[in-house]
């Protein structure tokens, strides 16, 4: 890798695990410690929930004006997986305008993607499938890795019913929450390698932020510090 940072990192785990916290914690650590500590420079974020949510927007509106809703049903789950396939589309195609518009984009700047999945829609897995080859050789991964049941708990607690399309206060209810993403593939996936992942043929590093007794939520030097120990590992793997 040319720069002193990561390309494109991936941030991915189950709903609640702490993407956005993280993501919230980078953008107030100055620059040069951002860098020196966490090999991350000047970063943008796609994120595919601002994506389906404009859907779910769109389709309230539909069903007021008296016209069938496109993307989700009355209860608010996609009426098809392929809509899933079409989010990993969208953020590739969101990273190619960074790139169109900027040529030397990551002389300065990260990409950080984030993003849920559970096999109920396909997993990680299919996800991996979608992204495109110019992402996918940019690419490490960091797994934030909480189980269910904390999943569930940071859903519940981080939930502002007056804020629904908020980053960071957004939530599930519990059953839908336990429906698409109480099961996931991410073991599998990884399962045959303790360092690197296999995405369409190209090995991807990839490093595991251990989160179950959430370091994330304060926003504090315990966070910090783990995330310090980990994009390290991480790092070193992308440079070997």
């Amino acid at each position: 890798m040319k720069n002193e940072h990561f390309e494109i990192l991936l941030l991915i785990a189950r709903p609640g695990a702490g993407k956005s916290e993280v993501i919230d914690y980078l953008k107030s650590t100055p620059l040069e410690e951002r860098k020196k500590r966490f090999h991350i420079g000047e970063f943008e974020e796609i994120d595919d929930f601002p994506m389906l949510w404009t859907w779910f927007e769109e389709d309230d509106i539909l069903q007021q004006l008296g016209h069938p809703r496109l993307h989700t049903d009355d209860q608010g789950y996609f009426i098809t997986p392929l809509l899933w396939d079409v989010l990993i589309q969208r953020i590739c195609l969101e990273y190619e305008k960074k790139l169109r518009d900027k040529p030397n984009y990551h002389t300065e700047k990260t990409t950080i993607i984030e993003f849920s999945r559970g096999s109920q829609h396909g997993g990680f897995k299919r996800a991996f499938e979608h992204l495109s080859q110019e992402v996918v050789e940019k690419l490490a991964v960091m797994y934030i890795d909480v189980s269910w049941e904390e999943s569930r708990r940071k859903n519940r607690a981080r939930f502002n019913p007056e804020k629904p399309d908020s980053i960071l206060e957004h939530g599930l209810s519990d059953n839908k929450l336990e429906v698409l993403y109480k099961e996931t593939d991410w073991d599998e996936v990884r399962a045959a390698s303790p360092t690197h992942l296999n995405i369409q043929g190209v090995r991807v590093p990839y490093a595991v932020f251990e989160n179950e007794d959430d370091v994330t939520t304060g926003r504090g030097e315990a966070l910090g510090r783990r995330l310090e120990e980990t994009l390290t590992l991480l790092w070193e793997l992308t440079t070997k």
